[in-house]
């Protein structure tokens, strides 16, 4: 099966960029990143805080299949609404650190749209250990199941 979300992650670099075209209009693409509610249903986590701003922060907090808690965070640096969200990203008691991650919004046509995620890490190293992991295809079938929910809200 052919991923519909590309990674590229060139050899010796600490970021990686990841694109997907959807299927859905840029207004719904957008919510599914702001939305409290539309997070929790495409990521299988909860949300414990979403502040959708400038300056914001988010806490999101997920459940593994042995009942064990992990946590994710960071804060919102930029935000422009329908266009770009500026982040960090930290997955709690992991050695991953924080990443920097840059979301954009591209509406393609009234009903298509793409999303450009470039995310830097701390070393090219840790970008590794996070490639080393179910890591594509992990976001891929995030990114299906994203695309799955909004087409029902359209």
């Amino acid at each position: 099966m052919e991923l519909k979300t590309k990674i590229d992650a060139r050899n010796g670099e600490q970021d990686l960029v990841i694109t997907r075209e959807f299927d859905l209009p840029l207004e719904l693409l957008f919510k599914a990143y702001v939305e409290p509610e539309i997070v929790e249903q495409w990521m299988g986590t909860r949300v414990l805080k979403l502040e959708s701003k400038k300056h914001g922060s988010y806490q999101f907090e997920t459940t593994d299949p042995k009942g064990n808690k992990h946590g994710f965070n960071g804060v919102i640096h930029e935000f422009i609404p329908e266009r770009k969200i500026t982040r960090t990203f930290e997955m709690e008691n992991t050695p991953f650190g924080i990443q920097l991650e840059f979301y954009e919004f591209e509406k393609l046509t009234d009903d298509t749209s793409k999303l450009i995620m470039h995310v830097i890490y701390e070393s090219a190293a840790l970008r590794d250990q996070v490639m080393q992991l179910p890591f594509a295809k992990g976001i891929n079938m995030a990114h299906n199941r994203m695309e799955e929910i909004l087409k029902q809200l359209k």
